[in-house]
């Protein structure tokens, strides 16, 4: 069972935190909450900012940290520059992670703050190599530790009035690429540029797997339909990204359906 007054409880024990900060469902509700807890004196919200991150959500941390108080730091990450990372193999995510914590852990010595990530209970069964790499380098998951899925934090969220308790999923855009295909700025450009079109026909919910130069768009099972029916206009979205073909996934969305 999950609890708000376990987390601020947990937190409470923290005193003071550096929050990685994407403003995704997650760590959006863990920043709200120890930022009400503890006060912004004692809260840093910090976001990764490189080119695995899509434009769209960079502009929404930034419009999240204004309409709520937060004291927040864009910071710029350098995972191109990890050969590991670049290779794509299966643990891309541990060497994601390791940028990201070398990174935010002097950030948060300087602070005396310990470094918090919005990890779920439901994650911990994912392949999420990640963790390790944060966990290894003092990271601590209080959404974890009280108890919260991510339905459970979905609901809370509602129930206290933010805007992101049903945000769309947002994972970094590397995820789009297969393993095995190495990671580089063009791919995470197209890849970007193809969601972000399919976002302003109005598709929430929406990845661009990335197969060379077929782009496999998975959409919400409800969205098939209109896809479909507007299939003219999706295949001038994702074309103008520079795909040469666009292939619309059946089995619809589905999170990390790349992962081993």
């Amino acid at each position: 069972m999950s609890d708000l007054a376990a987390l601020r409880t947990r937190l409470h024990e923290l005193d003071r935190v550096a929050v990685a900060f994407s403003g995704g469902a997650d760590s959006a509700f863990l920043a709200w909450v120890a930022n009400d807890t503890l006060g912004a004196d004692r809260v840093l919200a910090v976001t990764a900012v490189s080119p695995s991150l899509a434009a769209d959500e960079a502009a929404d941390c930034a419009a999240l940290a204004e309409e709520w108080g937060l004291r927040w730091s864009p910071v710029p990450t350098s995972e191109l520059d990890r050969p590991d990372y670049v290779a794509n193999g299966t643990d891309r995510c541990f060497h994601c992670k390791a940028e990201l914590m070398d990174v935010m852990v002097p950030l948060a010595a300087g602070e005396g703050a310990t470094v918090v990530l919005g990890v779920n209970v439901d994650d911990l069964g994912d392949h999420r190599p990640g963790q390790q790499a944060a966990g290894d380098r003092g990271a601590v998951f209080p959404l974890v530790d009280a108890g919260f899925t991510k339905a459970a934090v979905r609901d809370a969220s509602r129930e206290l009035g933010l805007r992101t308790w049903d945000k769309p999923a947002a994972a970094c855009l590397a995820s789009r690429i297969p393993y095995g295909t190495p990671v580089t700025l063009a791919r995470l450009d197209g890849v970007g540029r193809a969601e972000a079109a399919l976002h302003r026909l109005g598709f929430r919910q929406v990845r661009v797997r990335h197969h060379g130069e077929v782009a496999r768009v998975e959409l919400e099972l409800a969205d098939l339909d209109a896809a479909v029916r507007r299939r003219d206009e999706i295949v001038a979205a994702v074309k103008g990204a520079g795909y040469r073909w666009v292939a619309l996934d059946l089995e619809g969305f589905r999170s990390g359906n790349l992962n081993p």
